[in-house]
């Protein structure tokens, strides 16, 4: 019988708010061939955060210091990363992350570490799925964990996407993977924590914003120049808003046509990626290969650490 991965959790957020569900994604792993082995982190309070500022930055700080292909997983989003950036050692971080091999994987507030470590390292972390949403639902996707499984085992992953897609088409363009959430992003804009990137695939999601807002951050992304210096955009999971009446018929699509029409790079929609049960595990500044036609498209992913 195999060894289990080990798991060490990163509670750099916030705190579990309900502890069946973070025991219950515990068991799943476990189960699955996976050991947590720092399941004290999920009893931590302080204010609405998962632990003190010094407690979540040391989570950090320990990424890489276990066994070797230890799979470091985020416990869940919120809010609190912003509170850590300068002070954490990404440095430090990417050269234990290396020695060890140790794929980092999370989303949501977990973005703005991933986007730092990327601007200030290059290093390569997963945008993917978290214990308490993903490990610890019930039941767990298994569209989420199959692909979870697959590209952690695989150094060169290639996905289909099946979704209906409109405007300018990529035949086929290669760069740099990244992106998240898109409020995050927007709020590492002016910051060294921004990575700048240029001829890349950038790829974007939220919850909980209604169309305008999703707009307003767009156009601010547009606007700073991020987005035409993209190769192509990729939209994710844009879930649990609401319009009104007073909307008169601009819905997210709305949005999204007039971005399409405000530039000169495809942008493609229907990423099964963000605060949704069906989810891909991407590679944030892995190297990938899109190609699009009218009912879909594909992403060959490479260049990125794999268990």
């Amino acid at each position: 019988m195999s060894q289990p991965t080990e798991v060490r959790l990163i509670a750099s957020s916030g705190y579990p708010h309900d502890v069946a569900i973070a025991a219950h994604g515990c068991a799943w792993l476990k189960h699955h061939g996976y050991h947590v082995n720092n399941p004290d982190v999920l009893a931590r309070r302080y204010l609405r955060f998962g632990g003190t500022d010094d407690e979540r930055l040391a989570d950090l700080h320990a990424i890489g210091t276990g066994p070797a292909r230890e799979l470091t997983l985020a416990v869940r989003g919120g809010y609190g990363l912003a509170r850590l950036l300068d002070r954490i050692d990404f440095g430090r971080i990417a050269e234990q992350a290396r020695a060890s091999g140790t794929p980092i994987v999370g989303h949501s507030d977990f973005t703005a570490f991933q986007m730092a470590y990327l601007a200030a390292t290059g290093g390569v972390t997963f945008a993917g799925p978290m214990l308490l949403a993903d490990f610890g639902a019930e039941p767990v996707d298994a569209f989420m964990w199959q692909h979870f499984e697959a590209i952690l085992h695989d150094p060169a992953y290639t996905v289909d996407v099946q979704a209906p897609q409109v405007g300018k088409l990529p035949s086929a363009v290669e760069g740099a993977l990244w992106g998240g959430n898109l409020a995050m992003l927007c709020s590492l804009l002016g910051t060294p924590y921004m990575p700048n990137i240029d001829g890349g695939i950038l790829f974007l999601e939220d919850i909980n914003e209604p169309p305008y807002r999703v707009e307003r951050m767009l156009l601010q992304l547009l606007q700073a120049g991020v987005l035409a210096r993209q190769q192509a955009i990729v939209l994710g999971d844009f879930s649990n808003y609401r319009t009104t009446d007073y909307d008169n018929g601009y819905d997210m699509d709305a949005v999204f046509d007039y971005v399409r029409a405000r530039l000169g790079i495809p942008v493609l929609t229907g990423l099964p990626f963000g605060h949704c049960v069906r989810k891909l595990t991407l590679p944030v500044g892995g190297h990938a290969r899109l190609s699009a036609h009218a009912d879909g498209f594909s992403l060959a992913l490479s260049g990125y650490p794999t268990l």
